[in-house]
């Protein structure tokens, strides 16, 4: 059976970069895949992709011999044991506020006794090229269980839920936390505020040994969230990266020109 080198490289301290998976076109995934990404995560909370696309992105990025993820539409029992049957090797799972949410999730991610992840399915067994006996032994090994940051609230019990066994990295979606970090009047964090709030999950990942990460939109902004201390880094997405060449082209083309943004994630 094959190993997860994503969850590998988290525990041995190095960074990994991937992308979002929002357009659900397999042509793209392929390339994607095969482009040098260390994961690709399939975003089934946002965009309109059903399972059984998600089943052949998954199968299409394990093959190409990058790691399929799946972020789910939230943290229960039947949306992560669907994705990871479906052949995801690790989850993605948004606002998780509370250590019993942190719990639920891990538990639903992992067989008996760890968990109580439901046995069957062939999917998962055939992305990670084993006998479905080999995957039920070692698929608690293997498959990655990433919980999402994004609200003051999370980032106040931040070292309870992140020393929860189980949960191999946590992951800011920086535009939830920064607007559930609005006053009551609506008034806007500044820089200097979430900065600090990111800074503090940095910390407590550290202090739980559970790496951190988060969503940018460039290179140099993932380099330098890297030198910060994370490690489990998602830069743009298939869309993004398609319209945000698209305009840098046709700003050449047409010099001066104003052109709507399309795609900001």
């Amino acid at each position: 059976m094959k190993s997860n080198p994503v969850k590998a490289a988290l525990r041995s301290g190095e960074p990994v970069f991937g992308t979002w998976i929002t357009l659900g076109n397999l042509f793209a995934t392929r390339v994607l895949a095969r482009s040098g990404f260390d994961w690709l995560t399939v975003d089934l909370e946002h965009l309109a992709i059903d399972w059984s696309q998600a089943a052949t992105l998954f199968a299409s990025i394990a093959d190409a011999g990058c790691v399929p993820l799946a972020r789910v539409p939230q943290g229960s029992h039947d949306y992560i044991k669907r994705v990871l049957d479906a052949g995801a090797w690790g989850i993605v799972v948004p606002m998780v506020d509370t250590v019993e949410q942190a719990r639920a999730a891990a538990a639903a991610a992992k067989y008996p006794p760890q968990g109580n992840r439901s046995l069957g399915g062939g999917m998962h067994s055939l992305n990670f090229d084993a006998s479905p006996g080999d995957y039920y032994k070692r698929a608690n090994d293997e498959i990655l269980v990433i919980l999402q940051t994004e609200s003051p609230t999370g980032v106040k019990n931040a070292e309870e839920i992140y020393s929860v066994p189980g949960v191999d990295a946590i992951f800011v979606g920086p535009v939830d936390l920064r607007a559930n970090m609005r006053a009551p009047d609506g008034t806007e964090a500044t820089d200097e505020e979430f900065e600090s709030l990111l800074q503090k999950v940095v910390d407590a990942g550290k202090q739980c040994s559970t790496p951190t990460g988060m969503h940018v939109m460039d290179a140099e902004t993932a380099q330098r969230r890297a030198q910060q201390g994370m490690q489990f880094i998602a830069v743009g997405s298939d869309l993004r990266l398609m319209a945000h060449r698209a305009r840098e082209i046709l700003q050449g083309i047409y010099p001066g020109r104003a052109f709507r943004e399309v795609a900001r994630y």
